[in-house]
């Protein structure tokens, strides 16, 4: 993703190093106009974020799913 969207450097400490840089950007951000005019602040939102745990992580190939027998299967 770094490589792909050019960030600043208080958006890349958030990506790299948590949720204290996290916090420091939605602070940060808290009195900038969104792009449709009103700031966070204005708008009422929270400065707050709340982190997701990740629950699992998959790596490599997924096996397909077959749901019918193929013409080359032996048992079809």
């Amino acid at each position: 993703m770094l490589a792909s969207i050019p960030l600043a450097d208080d958006e890349r400490a958030a990506v790299d190093d948590g949720q204290t840089a996290i916090d420091a950007l939605l602070a940060r951000l808290t009195d900038i106009p969104t792009p449709a005019g009103p700031t966070p602040r204005e708008l009422g939102l929270p400065a707050t974020v709340t982190m997701l745990p990740i629950v699992e992580v998959r790596q490599g190939k997924q096996k397909r799913a077959v749901t019918e027998p193929t013409p080359s299967d032996p048992d079809a």
